[in-house]
């Protein structure tokens, strides 16, 4: 069988040189410049056969190369085989980025196109500047993928359903009341709100338009004294809905009707928009005698801080989340014990069903990771029909996966032993365990940031002359999407803001060590940032640990831990007793406490 991919890099060389384009940007963005993509908008995947999530594609009349980071080099490289589409690796050294690959290749008049549906005006700038060094120009008003793309996706029409108050807490109006009063205190008379996430909690509306994430298809425009307009495809929202949200001062116009509604603003109005959280095609149907603010969005603050109410609800969550692993994970041991044939699929199998039969359970929060040995080291593996490997009663199994409940979003790795390993896996994962364990003890100053307690999880393992490739803690949302902003832990990155961790904030903790054809490493919890002690020098923070499941101890070395890391990993393992053992009986009962033993 032919490779598909080819023949639609001609075609889009073909529409490239019918506009005198000597260059087509293809990045993984939608017009709400989401992490995951509904499938119409998987251009980037549609052109090159690469799936991850994470990367943007390059093509010249002679060159077509995918730029992606240490994450997916192993995936891509089997993607891309074949497909007329070179790997180029990001963040690699003497390796140019393709901006810089773009300068070095380009001629003084040629263009650049890109879809304008696909791009922020922060970027657009950036992008600009480069291309005008070298004489370039950039077009943001042609869609060349999307002119080739014959048997393009529709667009998704899953419905949008309420977020019951029960678990929200927070009424809607509450929320766009604290919008406005940020808006009017920076002069905004209107407020564009284009992030999905952003959307569905300022809403109280949750959807599933995007796999694994309860969002749905919409912009939001907010004015400063008035009503704000929910652009969304009506017939996703039932009549009493659209009655509910009424009520609230929201009203209901049609997803593609942005563009036109913001062309009638007048000349006194003040638009506060994030300019790395709207794209082009959208900020340029604003006219250009109103006066637009560009600021972070208020709400991406306000959800990152998680209430009271939420946290109790997310603790819950959390309880329930571990009883269904404790459950998977020790019917996966039992069919191994028993002689049973058993492949990393099975692994996924379990904890979906395991997850399922939880109250309030709604989906997956991401796919599973289920990488046995070779393919742990695969930081997003995916086990599929066509390519997985079976288990055996030896070495090591990565998983890491996650649920969608009504009361929170979850996301946890763990590292099974299912039998013999070497000294070399348990030394890799116990420097990984002491990384964790440093950073979930960690004080810190008030307006501290992610990349200053990044190093903490790291330093273990750079004792040891070994690191890994990507950052350390991310965000996650409350019934919204695992990855959410504005805070990470992860390494300074050159012009990035240092965003403050403050109480209320949940992150995850998750360092790794992959060792490519050997074995991958990840341990991870999920941890909420919380007050800890008020000195003469200042307000000092700390990290609640929130996950609850044991770490497989027969994965460790338990000789490289020191006295205080012991007491923390019998620490956590007797609190996930104490708080799973009501939840669980007979085998899995006694799996539980097998495991959480002191060291």
């Amino acid at each position: 069988m032919s490779h598909p991919i080819p023949p639609r890099l001609v075609a889009l060389r073909q529409a490239m040189a019918a506009h005198n384009v000597a260059a087509c940007l293809v990045p993984t963005a939608d017009p709400h410049l989401s992490e995951y993509l509904p499938d119409h908008w998987a251009a980037r995947e549609w052109l090159s056969g690469f799936t991850g999530s994470a990367g943007t594609l390059l093509v010249t009349q002679t060159h077509a190369g995918l730029w992606t980071d240490s994450r997916y080099f192993s995936q891509a490289e089997q993607q891309l085989a074949g497909s007329g589409v070179a790997l180029m690796k990001q963040k690699v050294a003497h390796a140019p980025e393709h901006l810089t690959w773009l300068q070095q290749h380009l001629h003084a008049g040629d263009a650049v196109a890109i879809a304008g549906d696909s791009l922020s005006p922060a970027s657009r700038r950036q992008i600009t500047r480069l291309l005008e060094d070298v004489g370039a120009r950039l077009r943001t008003d042609l869609d060349l993928p999307a002119a080739v793309w014959t048997d393009r996706p529709a667009l998704p029409k899953s419905p949008v359903v309420e977020h019951a108050l029960a678990w929200a807490h927070t009424p809607r109006s509450d929320k766009l009341a604290r919008v406005r009063t940020a808006m009017r205190k920076a002069g905004a008379t209107h407020h564009l709100v284009s992030s999905l996430d952003d959307v569905a909690w300022l809403t109280n509306l949750r959807g599933s338009d995007v796999e694994c994430n309860p969002v749905f298809l919409a912009h939001l425009l907010i004015e400063a004294e008035g009503k704000a307009t929910l652009f969304v495809d009506r017939g996703k929202l039932s009549d009493a809905l659209v009655a509910a949200l009424g009520k609230d001062g929201v009203q209901i116009a049609d997803y593609a009707a942005i563009g036109d509604v913001l062309g009638e603003l007048a000349a006194t109005d003040v638009l506060l928009l994030d300019p790395g959280k709207i794209v082009c095609a959208v900020a340029d149907a604003v006219p250009a005698s109103v006066k637009q603010l560009e600021a972070a969005n208020p709400s991406t603050a306000m959800k990152a801080r998680k209430s009271a109410a939420e946290l109790d609800h997310i603790r819950d969550t959390m309880r329930r989340d571990g009883a269904a692993l404790v459950r998977a994970f020790r019917r996966l041991e039992e069919r191994l014990a028993a002689g049973m044939a058993q492949t990393e699929l099975d692994m996924d199998t379990l904890v979906r069903e395991e997850r399922a039969a939880q109250p309030h359970f709604i989906g997956e929060s991401f796919a599973t990771i289920a990488g046995y040995q070779a393919n742990g080291a695969l930081p997003h593996y995916r086990a599929t029909p066509e390519h997985h490997s079976a288990l055996a009663r030896k070495g090591l199994l990565l998983v890491d996966s996650g649920g969608q409940y009504l009361g929170g979003t979850t996301d946890i790795t763990r590292v099974l032993a299912l039998g013999e390993t070497t000294a070399e896996q348990r030394r890799d994962a116990t420097l990984v365990m002491k990384g964790l364990i440093a950073l979930s003890r960690a004080r810190f100053p008030k307006g501290a940031s992610g990349p200053q307690l990044d190093a903490l999880a790291r330093a273990p393992l750079w004792a040891a002359g070994m690191d890994y490739g990507h950052g350390t803690g991310h965000g996650v949302g409350y019934f919204l999407n695992v990855h959410e902003g504005p805070q990470g832990i992860r390494p300074p990155i050159s012009g990035g803001a240092l965003v403050a961790l403050e109480p209320g904030m949940i992150t995850s903790i998750e360092p790794g060590l992959y060792k490519p054809a050997r074995h991958g490493i990840r341990h991870e919890n999920l941890a909420v940032v919380v007050e800890a002690e008020q000195t003469e020098f200042g307000d000092f923070l700390a990290f609640e640990t929130l996950t609850l499941c044991p770490f497989d101890r027969r994965a460790l070395e338990p000789n490289l831990l020191n006295p205080e890391e012991r007491a923390w990993l019998d620490d956590y393992h007797a609190s996930v007793r104490a708080a799973l053992s009501p939840l669980l009986d007979g085998a899995d009962l006694a799996w539980l406490e097998r495991h959480c033993a002191p060291l």
